[in-house]
């Protein structure tokens, strides 16, 4: 059967897919990373993910002499005293697997770090897919976002002046909506790489919580009681959104249910923290639904409130941001929409154990 391309000149929340159309992004004018702008292709399905064996690289590093050797040629600012850092002067694409490894658990410690003037973004991407990401874990292919054609394991971020590509409402009071990356999945992300090709003049940052100190201010009866609790993670809402039309229309996975402990343990560093996010958290297990509303409820909003456990990421030309989504939330902030800006960008996503708890 034959296909067409269609432009994208609106909200791609208003558009409805035909079973043969291929949704494409277009940009006027010649622009660098064409080749990595959004297109969703409805003939796309793939199998059911199955379970794999994960180690961790930052295992190797916890018995390294000089566990942050990597970052002696570069300069290091921290953005709070316990979460999140700035490292320029640091070349991730020509780091060591010794030098990799330290960075697992240097970013597992830091929760997110954001790495300056990078040519890692103009790297051959089947180099930053095949050598790079599959270092950290196995990859992840997203269910329901946009792909470059040619590179399905690049999860893109897209919005301008025309439109978003992102799982996005505007429903709300604000953009932010703290999630930790596909949490549904069984086995979901760890070590986690974004870079933005594009980005507007201003806004368009990222804001990290720290899931650690979240469950750390808690009170130690309360936190006891967390960890008795397991939570449904859904991505049938997420599917459903596609399903109507939404972000371009096309679900390349069955949407899956899986249930996680409330609090999980770092594999790596043995810390815990909370593992609820009101994007795909859906109810805690064997609880009335108001008592897991109630719970849940308090948990999102002392994450999102919580400015002494925050980081705020802002965007600069060739960054690229790390961060470990077992341990941090994270959200997009919208504050360009109006200006007319383009914010484009890659997220590479190894998928890591299944979340557990370590008493």
């Amino acid at each position: 059967m034959s296909t067409t391309t269609q432009t994208v000149t609106e909200s791609l929340g208003s558009l409805k897919v035909s079973p043969q159309e291929i949704k494409e992004i277009k940009v006027e004018g010649p622009y660098k990373y064409a080749r990595f702008l959004p297109s969703f292709d409805p003939s796309i399905h793939l199998p059911p993910l199955e379970p794999f064996e994960h180690v961790d690289p930052g295992h190797i590093a916890l018995n390294d002499p000089t566990p942050q050797s990597f970052l002696e040629a570069g300069d290091v600012e921290e953005l709070t005293p316990d979460f999140g850092s700035e490292v320029s002067g640091v070349q991730l694409h020509l780091l060591t697997p010794r030098e990799r490894s330290q960075l697992a658990l240097y970013v597992a410690q830091r929760g997110v770090v954001a790495f300056r003037d990078q040519e890692f973004i103009d790297q051959d991407p089947e180099w930053q897919l095949r050598d790079w990401g599959t270092f950290f874990g196995r990859l992840h292919v997203h269910p329901t976002s946009g792909q470059p054609k040619e590179f399905p394991e690049l999860h893109l971020v897209y919005r301008d002046s025309k439109g978003t590509a992102n799982y996005e409402t505007n429903e709300r009071l604000t953009s932010s909506v703290w999630h930790s990356d596909v949490s549904y999945e069984l086995q979901p992300p760890g070590l986690t790489a974004l870079f933005l090709y594009e980005s507007p003049a201003s806004g368009g940052d990222t804001g990290y919580a720290d899931q650690r100190a979240a469950y750390n201010h808690l009170s130690p009866s309360f936190r006891a009681y967390l960890e008795t609790l397991s939570v449904v993670h859904s991505g049938v809402e997420q599917a459903e959104l596609s399903r109507k039309g939404g972000r371009g229309g096309v679900v390349k996975r069955d949407p899956v249910e899986n249930v996680h402990p409330l609090v999980r343990t770092h594999p790596v560093t043995g810390e815990k923290a909370i593992y609820v996010n009101p994007q795909f958290s859906r109810r805690i297990v064997g609880l009335k639904i108001e008592e897991s509303d109630a719970i849940l409820n308090l948990l999102y909003h002392h994450i999102a409130q919580g400015a002494d456990f925050q980081a705020r990421i802002k965007w600069k030309p060739k960054s690229v941001v790390l961060w470990d989504n077992r341990i941090t939330a994270h959200s997009a902030i919208v504050d360009f929409a109006r200006s007319g800006g383009r914010r484009h960008g890659a997220r590479i996503t190894p998928q890591a154990e299944r979340p557990f708890l370590r008493a």
